[in-house]
């Protein structure tokens, strides 16, 4: 088993990011939930891996996803035209790479 060992600092809201090794050890992402467990003077902590059914919004989507695809086969899944994929390339080749994992900077509003 991979030992972790991180140093965090909280803010004055209470507050702190978790480190990238951390995330990594535990295979949580953006969006990702992780649940703390104090016993006595130490605390652990755990990936909650079933985000699925836990995620209010997302069993009610699928549903309704699986529910257009069984009425509509013939419009389910239709391929890109070749003018809406090129768009696609052009407009991810502007924003560039992304680091998914790197630290969000100023206020952020869900």
């Amino acid at each position: 088993m991979q030992v972790v060992e991180e140093v965090c600092t909280i803010t004055a809201k209470g507050q702190t990011t978790v480190p990238k090794t951390v995330r990594k050890a535990l295979g949580v992402g953006y969006g990702g939930r992780i649940a703390f467990r104090v016993e006595g003077n130490t605390v652990t902590i755990h990936a909650m891996l079933d985000d699925a059914e836990q995620d209010p919004a997302l069993s009610p989507f699928l549903s309704l996803l699986a529910a257009d695809l069984a009425a509509r086969p013939e419009d389910a899944v239709r391929p890109l035209t070749p003018a809406l994929a090129s768009r696609m390339g052009a407009l991810a080749k502007e924003i560039g790479d992304v680091d998914l994992d790197a630290p969000i900077e100023g206020d952020v509003s869900l």
